[in-house]
């Protein structure tokens, strides 16, 4: 039950933790003679890391094979541990009788301990499932040389006194002095046989991390950097004896890669503790020699004069940091991510390729960049626009395959989305969960500005197509008015005066009534005068101004509507009759939104003119703009109109937090007022 599997993994870790401190209290107590440079073991904290932590994963998952490989393989070191230390206190008190019986259970212990966290644990990580079934042969290799070195020290002869470690031989009950000639070339034979299974069950992760995808390099990650740590340490401790703590401390921290491993593979990017590591071991190995070098270099030279050696070396070693962190950099970044380096240098190129042609082909630049950033198989980036309410395609641009179901990055650009980025399957990259995730973050937004540039460029194609399209739609509309309403009009009116002038002498009454039959027909002409020329020009620019126009949209505070206030900065009386036209159509557009859909209590417009722009700035109190909101025909007429002299319209607003148009139009530095 699980129950029980969570029970019997505390009461492994309780044990292992109170066998380790027993060890530590033997340690305390050993005379100096007794103690050898290795009494204090990597078993030694992996008795207190390595039990604790897999009851741990062993509460979230009692049937984790990798998490009683740990139990069990801790609690095995901390036996060893202390009956090794407890051996070494009893032979040192003169007990020689425990001292014989307890070794046997320390050899035990050593055994379980090293084929379980050395041999089986990384050939079950992360999954707790062998590579292939092939794979046995390495658990049997690895369970038959340590067996066989177990039994080795159950029967081993014992050494004579001259060349042993300690005051005394502890003997052995159990041995086989005929074995003795025999023992040199077996215990050859077994550590070369456990060094295989070593290598062995470090390259199972090693072919694991080749052969798996993204997200699995990244969870695999975890332990190939924790056991290949451990196994450079325990070769510099070979060689330096002195920095054999190392080891030690690196055993204690394996357990908390492998809980990321399991649990937290996801969240924590294995690739930047490593180069992260493989750069600050880099630089501390080439500034510590170089301040050395110089050091001493320096002191034979000027010999006598310490601190300027000192000085010296110090100013020789920052001037090398800087550069020698930015090359270590970048060869840690080609080791792992291969060629596609640092993202921001991968900007930077973006940002080179962006400038070297029009948005269409800077969109292709995007994708070429984004695609060998990723490391992917296919990037796609599809710019959308808006259409009588509608989201549309405006333009799609492929590189490679993306395949059926590609990751879709939304492109936003100051708040508004103008489109999306598709991302294909990974191709075969050392680290990429965790770069993609970079790299995006890096490059997104440039390509959000490119597709932003796209649509406008696509924007203003078809604003002049609708112009054009407009102007000879408004001809023949003001041919057919003329003709056919203001035209026959004029020729009835002819009639009717030439009719008048007949009857004049032998009517006069006829003369009259046609007389006033031709002034009602003049007003309505003037009157379809007036529509045709408000249709061209609104006449209030024309009488007021724009300021005084844009006042009178705004109207006086009625009690059901909201407050309205104008302010108005710099001089408007010498705007091109474009920009006027533009700025009275779009703050009426704006205030009847305002009053259709804002429900506000007050609303403030701006107009400023500045050196080369007008500026119109219309803000409100309501109801703001819904998260998911599609843009009608009146906030995309509004857009169409800036967009056709040159300009910016921005519209902004939270739920609950007010609306804001902002519109920014470029003018002349002088520009002349051009009447209608």
């Amino acid at each position: 039950m699980a129950w029980a599997a969570r029970a019997a993994a505390v009461a492994m870790a309780v044990v292992s933790a109170v066998l380790v401190v027993a060890a530590l209290s033997a340690l305390a107590e050993l005379p100096p003679e007794w103690r050898v440079s290795e009494t204090v073991t990597p078993m030694m904290p992996a008795g207190v890391t390595f039990p604790a932590v897999g009851a741990f994963l062993i509460a979230y998952r009692p049937r984790l094979t990798l998490a009683w490989l740990m139990c069990a393989g801790g609690l095995a070191g901390a036996v060893y541990d202390f009956c090794q230390l407890t051996m070494l206190a009893s032979m040192a008190r003169g007990n020689t009788a425990v001292a014989e019986l307890l070794r046997f259970p320390a050899q035990v212990g050593w055994a379980v301990s090293g084929i379980t966290l050395e041999t089986l644990l990384p050939l079950y990580s992360p999954d707790g499932r062998l590579p292939s079934p092939r794979w046995r042969g390495v658990v049997l290799l690895g369970v038959t040389s340590v067996g066989t070195r177990l039994a080795c020290q159950f029967v081993r002869p014992d050494p004579p006194l001259e060349g042993y470690p300690l005051p005394a031989v502890i003997h052995n009950p159990l041995q086989i002095p005929a074995l003795a000639p025999y023992m040199p070339a077996t215990e050859v034979a077994v550590w070369t046989a456990i060094a295989v299974s070593l290598a062995l069950a470090a390259l199972s992760l090693l072919l694991r991390f080749r052969r798996a995808d993204p997200v699995g390099r990244r969870q695999i990650g975890w332990p190939l950097f924790a056991f290949a740590g451990y196994v450079a340490f325990s070769l510099v401790g070979l060689a330096a004896p002195e920095l054999y703590w190392l080891s030690v401390v690196w055993a204690a921290l394996i357990p908390v890669a492998l809980v990321f491993s399991v649990t937290r593979h996801r969240l924590y990017g294995i690739d930047t503790v490593i180069s992260r590591a493989f750069v600050a071991a880099g630089l501390l190995a080439v500034v510590g020699g170089v301040y050395f070098g110089v050091a001493a270099l320096s002191s034979l030279i000027v010999s006598g004069y310490d601190q300027v050696a000192g000085l010296v070396s110090a100013l020789l070693t920052g001037a090398f940091f800087r550069p020698l962190r930015r090359m270590l950099q970048r060869a840690v970044d080609r080791l792992l991510y291969g060629p596609v380096g640092d993202p921001r240098l991968l900007a930077e190129r973006l940002v080179q390729e962006v400038r070297r042609g029009d948005p269409a082909q800077a969109l292709e630049s995007v994708i070429g960049v984004l695609r060998e950033g990723l490391a992917v198989q296919g990037v796609a980036v599809e710019v959308t626009g808006d259409e009588q309410g509608r989201a549309v395609s405006v333009m799609s641009t492929v590189s490679g395959r993306v395949g059926d179901s590609p990751r879709e990055v939304p492109l936003v650009w100051h708040g508004e989305r103008v489109g999306r980025l598709l991302v294909g399957p990974p191709a075969p990259r050392r680290f990429p969960a965790a770069h993609d995730e970079r790299v995006l973050a890096t490059l997104a937004p440039y390509a959000a500005d490119v597709a932003h540039a796209a649509r406008m460029a696509a924007d203003l194609q078809r604003s002049r197509e609708r112009i054009l399209a407009a102007r000879e739609e408004e001809r023949r509309r003001l041919r057919r008015d003329l003709h056919d309403g203001l035209g026959q009009t004029l020729g009835a009116m002819a009639m009717t005066v030439a009719m008048a002038r007949v009857s004049l002498e032998t009517s006069p009454e006829t003369a009259d009534r046609l007389l006033r039959e031709l002034r009602s027909g003049m007003d309505a002409v003037t009157s379809d005068v007036r529509q045709l020329v408000y249709g061209l020009r609104p006449p209030a620019l024309d009488d007021l101004g724009l300021a005084a126009a844009v006042q009178a949209l705004a109207g006086p505070d009625a009690p059901e509507g909201p407050a309205t206030v104008v302010s108005v900065e710099g001089e408007l009386s010498d705007l091109p009759a474009a920009v006027e036209v533009a700025v009275y159509r779009i703050a009426q557009e704006a205030l009847t939104n305002v009053r259709r859909h804002a429900r506000a209590t007050r609303v403030r417009v701006e107009l400023r003119r500045e050196p080369a722009t007008l500026r119109l700035l219309i803000s409100d109190d309501g109801v703001g703009l819904p998260p998911e909101r599609r843009p009608g025909v009146g906030l995309a007429s509004m857009r169409e109109r800036t967009a056709e002299l040159g300009g910016v319209c921005l519209v902004t607003g939270e739920p609950g937090a007010g609306t804001t148009v902002e519109v920014v139009l470029p003018i002349p530095a002088t520009g002349t007022h051009t009447a209608p």
